[in-house]
């Protein structure tokens, strides 16, 4: 599922792209990724997108008129640039042509969770897209802190929950746990303020450091490498690979449709995580479905 490094680079493309570029025709394939029907999406064509937003890990294009046209990738989702009257492949959703080219949203699997709206106001926005997750670049230590600890959950859950914080998802919450040397079961009430202060020192560097390399991959063009297992992490995806910090092999828990990488050498006294001893802890700290994991339950 794109995070917060890639819904930056998807958001600065079409700034380049199409902002300021008037719509000429609107096609939507996909049966169910229109998930909203007033106002009609055939009122944009003719209108220019006039700036970008990210709530969580949507995007958002708007609009003359308070407009707003979300988009979630969730997990296969992905927005693609080609030429004006290009055809789409199968996985093909929903194309928006502009002069200068066109935009197509792509879902390669077979479970199509990827989702558009057009809505109209701030508030309702908000009302349906807002999870109340909390944009780490906009806190300070304290401010993290106390966001962290509103709620006693296991870090992995509090990092990935979006009523916490925004954007930051299975991903990045495993390489942002290894940066910060801490368990990913650690409950964050249990955390003493050096632990606090490094974990936020990690959230930070972790997500500037993957958005600049996302940049510079992308460059003046369109994000075409779009992935949650990217071959630079060093631990997310990487099960039984040495851990790129002490060269033990990276370690794993599988729990319902989800997996945390971790090294037991940098983050765990070496101890190694075993899932059926954490079923009965974890409970109801950990998502079963990729919808609970985006707070779409």
């Amino acid at each position: 599922m794109p995070e917060y490094p890639d819904v930056v680079a998807y958001l600065e493309a079409l700034e380049r792209h199409v902002v300021g570029q008037p719509i000429r025709d609107i096609t939507i394939k996909g049966v169910s990724v229109l998930k909203s029907y007033d106002p009609p999406i055939a009122l944009l064509v003719g209108q220019a997108p006039n700036g970008t937003r990210r709530l969580g890990k949507r995007l958002i294009l708007t609009f003359d008129d308070e407009l707003f046209l979300v988009i979630h990738l969730m997990v296969a989702g992905r927005l693609r640039w080609h030429a004006p009257d290009a055809k789409g492949n199968r996985n093909l959703l929903m194309a928006i042509t502009f002069d200068t080219g066109s935009l197509h949203l792509t879902e390669a699997a077979s479970k199509k969770r990827a989702s558009v709206w057009l809505l109209r106001g701030e508030q309702t926005l908000a009302d349906d897209h807002d999870r109340g997750g909390l944009d780490p670049f906009m806190l300070d230590v304290e401010q993290f802190s106390q966001r962290l600890t509103s709620q006693n959950r296991t870090l992995k859950r509090a990092l990935t929950m979006p009523a916490i914080f925004s954007g930051i998802g299975n991903a990045y919450s495993d390489e942002i746990l290894l940066h910060a040397g801490l368990s990913p079961v650690k409950r964050t009430r249990q955390l003493d303020d050096d632990e606090i202060a490094r974990l936020f020192a990690a959230v930070i560097s972790t997500l500037t450091e993957y958005t600049e390399r996302m940049r510079a991959e992308v460059g003046d063009g369109f994000p075409d490498k779009v992935t949650a297992f990217r071959p630079d992490m060093a631990v997310h995806g990487r099960y039984g690979k040495p851990c790129p910090v002490c060269q033990s092999p990276v370690q794993r828990i599988v729990y319902a449709s989800n997996e945390v990488n971790y090294c037991a050498t940098c983050q765990t006294n070496g101890r190694r995580l075993a899932d059926r001893s954490l079923s009965r802890l974890l409970k109801d700290d950990w998502p079963r479905t990729i919808e609970e994991l985006d707070g779409n339950d």
